[in-house]
């Protein structure tokens, strides 16, 4: 890919006509490489280094570039010398129906996705269900806020709300008047609803669903948690 394509890859619209994303910095691509291992489907990707690297071992095709060329492809300000240029569609390991879902319908914040993704990897177990209108997985910020764990978590784009009943036999939401999380009917759902970070799930989505309503208990001092926090606690307790 030629270097000015690469830089315009810091924009969706280009990343979905060139069907590639970037990958920078030292420990992205060790985690990218350390996926590669088990995903065939990676080893298109292609890896582009200053100086400073490159003596830097790897099973991808290497070009060096200059300290100029590294700049312009970069998405940060102080770029560390070392990206990759990978096939989005080979990044997301394949899914596993027997996995326990997370569905995020219309999430914005590419931090609270990257957080999200690095719970999900560390605990296990989990695959990842987006709806239309969500940040694009595959942003630099969530990249690289999900420090590699989207190499690690199976992952469904453009998932319609509409169609989970179909899908799955026990659907759970978060709710002020739901059961306790540590129901144990909590740890039956096969897939867990979370919705937007200032609207939620819309109402009469969740009727449709038959979703069963669960709460983290607090001292009700303010009036919501953060969603990668709601996301973090409740994938917890359904592992614990």
């Amino acid at each position: 890919m030629k270097i000015d394509q690469i830089k315009k890859l810091q924009q969706k619209k280009y990343r979905q006509e060139l069907g590639h994303c970037l990958v920078e910095g030292e420990h992205l691509v060790l985690e990218l490489e350390k996926a590669a291992q088990n995903n065939p489907k990676l080893a298109p990707a292609t890896l582009y280094v200053t100086s400073e690297y490159a003596d830097w071992s790897t099973q991808f095709e290497k070009i060096e570039v200059s300290t100029k060329q590294m700049a312009g492809m970069s998405d940060t300000k102080s770029p560390q010398g070392i990206l990759a240029v990978v096939p989005m569609e080979a990044i997301s390991p394949a899914c596993d129906d027997q996995l326990t879902a997370i569905y995020l319908h219309e999430i914005q914040d590419p931090g609270n996705l990257g957080t999200i993704l690095r719970t999900l990897a560390w605990f296990g177990g989990f695959r990842l269900l987006l709806s239309s209108g969500s940040v694009d997985p595959f942003n630099p910020k969530v990249i690289r806020s999900s420090m590699g764990a989207l190499f690690h978590v199976p992952m469904e784009l453009d998932v319609d709300i509409t169609t989970l009943p179909q899908r799955f036999n026990a659907i759970g939401c978060l709710d002020m008047q739901g059961a306790p999380l540590s129901s144990p009917e909590f740890k039956v759902c096969d897939c867990y609803i979370f919705g937007n970070e200032a609207r939620g799930v819309p109402r009469e989505h969740l009727e449709g669903l038959n979703a069963q309503a669960f709460t983290i208990s607090g001292v009700g001092l303010i009036e919501s948690l953060n969603l990668a926090t709601a996301v973090n606690l409740s994938v917890y307790e359904r592992q614990r």
